[in-house]
């Protein structure tokens, strides 16, 4: 299968060479890779130059934009960016991190799960991080879902789902809207990634009421964004984030946001998570 992976990248000379390093080794290795160097002040470009003068496969784009760091938007604009400089005879696409490192099969075991299964739209591994020495499972969502720093999607699906939305919640809304079309998603858990940097280490205050409002653009309703906001803090023990979250939903209404779905999409997406709770409670 022909594989392109598109990797944003903003100041990640500490990282960018082991997530390279861990690509360049993969058994089944990637036709194309893009790293999208989104106006780094560091000496990201220079180490991806190193690796693009010994793999033809590699290539580099330079981007500009605002050093200010909001999940979602940011990070899809610098993928787009990547995206277009690629032609369409890809097999899978993926959106890869900038921060991790690949077991070094990863590639080859995502195209045997689906090579065996043709309406399989996404699949990937688990993300682990290092505590004290050890590597842990970076345990903040449902195994069943799978983390914005590693999506591999197979091209029907990706094209049918709209490709990503330049908003916060695109990790899950790509996943509700798969779902929606009738393709199936896969976590394998055998699968161990390093996650170098733990998911919202740089997020700041600003970003934070972005998940309220992606809650609302998924088009939610109020109970199931009080009960996901309540069950989000909860996990990383913070009731602010909870008052955030709900800030962020009640202001992206009253400002009559756009929303990222229709209202049939909506109404799939409200019966799915509700089935998802409703299942929680059994």
């Amino acid at each position: 299968m022909n594989f392109y992976i598109i990797i944003p990248a903003h100041n990640e000379q500490d990282s960018i060479g082991l997530t390279l390093d861990s690509l360049v080794k993969q058994t089944l290795k990637p036709k194309q890779l893009v790293i999208v160097n989104d106006n780094s002040t560091d000496k990201t470009e220079e180490i991806v130059n190193t690796y693009i003068a010994q793999h033809p496969w590699i290539s580099l784009v330079n981007s500009k934009s605002s050093n200010k760091h909001l999940p979602g938007s940011k990070i899809i604009n610098a993928f787009y960016k990547g995206l277009d400089t690629l032609d369409d005879n890809y097999d899978i696409i993926c959106k890869f991190d900038a921060d991790l490192i690949f077991p070094n099969n990863y590639l080859e075991e995502l195209a045997l799960h689906f090579n065996s299964h043709e309406k399989l739209g996404m699949v990937a591994g688990f993300c682990y991080i290092e505590k004290n020495g050890e590597w842990l499972l970076e345990n903040l969502t449902k195994k069943d879902h799978i983390r914005g720093a590693l999506k591999a999607y197979r091209k029907a699906c990706f094209l049918q789902i709209g490709k990503l939305k330049p908003s916060m919640g695109w990790d899950t809304v790509d996943e509700l809207l798969a779902k929606y079309y009738g393709w199936d998603i896969l976590t394998d858990e055998t699968l161990h990634i390093k996650h170098l940097k733990p998911t919202g280490i740089s997020y700041n205050k600003a970003s934070k009421y972005l998940q309220g409002e992606s809650m609302y653009k998924m088009r939610y309703g109020f109970i199931i964004t009080f009960i996901s906001s309540v069950k989000l803090a909860y996990k990383k023990k913070s009731f602010s984030l909870f008052i955030d979250y709900l800030a962020g939903y009640f202001k992206a209404k009253k400002n009559k946001t756009p929303f990222l779905v229709n209202e049939e999409e909506g109404k799939f997406i409200r019966n799915l998570r509700w089935k998802g709770m409703l299942n929680t409670l059994k």
